[in-house]
Order: structure tokens, then sequence, then C-alpha cells
């Protein structure tokens, strides 16, 4: 597995135990989408305008948000990194969802790489349904990892 990290936030100190715990999410989701890890992952760290920027233009949506994907679209096992896709992270909105859930920070971007990988694989939340599902997984990825609130 590739993973690209990109900090972009002077607010954020992208360290050692971050960057495992993001690699260890990212592992969890493909081990239990039963997906070999040779995929190449690019994450980002951005504050506020540029979170609202990039929603406003891929997705017609004039607001902050706390994290976008950006599927690529190609999902097979290969002897090679294939780039599945990006996933952009406001670190502003994390750090006040982090607050308002009342865990840490890591905790919270560890959500969010989970999220947003479950995104890039293909599931969303629209219908109530897709919802569900993902929500379960989203459990489960966590629960595994023991960060589970």
């Amino acid at each position: 597995m590739n993973l690209l990290i990109d900090n972009r936030d002077d607010n954020l100190k992208v360290d050692d135990n971050l960057r495992e715990d993001i690699i260890s999410v990212i592992k969890e989701v493909l081990k239990v989408e039963k997906l070999n890890d040779n995929f190449e992952i690019s994450l980002s760290f951005v504050d506020e305008d540029e979170i609202r920027k990039l929603n406003k233009t891929y997705r017609n949506i004039d607001n902050i948000t706390d994290v976008l994907s950006f599927p690529l679209g190609v999902i097979e096992d290969s002897d090679y990194d294939i780039p599945l896709g990006d996933i952009v992270i406001c670190v502003q909105r994390a750090k006040e969802q982090a607050m308002d859930y009342g865990h840490s920070l890591q905790r919270e971007i560890m959500y969010l790489t989970c999220h947003s990988m479950l995104h890039l694989l293909g599931y969303d939340h629209i219908e109530q349904s897709d919802k569900e599902v993902m929500r379960s997984k989203e459990k489960e990825i966590m629960k595994n990892l023991g960060v589970f609130k």
C-alpha cells in the first residue's frame, strides 16, 4: 500500500503516530472488504477555505464539510499499487467534531479516514438503507481497531 499524505494546514502536525493510525484504518477497511492492500491512496489535510472551494467545485455545495472523497473507480487485485482515490479532510472541522463528540482529534481523523475509504470503495449514505449499511461497516471497522465509541 502506498499512502501519500499532503498536509496543507499548519494547525495539524502529522507525526508518526497519526500516520500509523491512518494506515491501520486503511488496512482494516481493505481487510473487512476482503481486498488486498495493493492500492495508492492520497490524503490531504486542508483548511476551511480550501474544503469549501472543493465542495463548491465538485459537488456544487457552497459549504464547509469535514471530509471529501474522490474515488477513481478502479478496484481490482494487482501486483502493483492501483490508485484508489483521494481523501480530503478539513482539520478545523475535525477538531470541532472531536470536541463535540468528546474524543481526540486523532480518533476523529481515524473515523473520517474510515468513512472516506468506504466512499472510495463505492459506499454512500444518500438512501437510508445505504446509510445503515455504511454505518454498520464503520462501526465494525472502528471496533476492530479498538476505537469505537
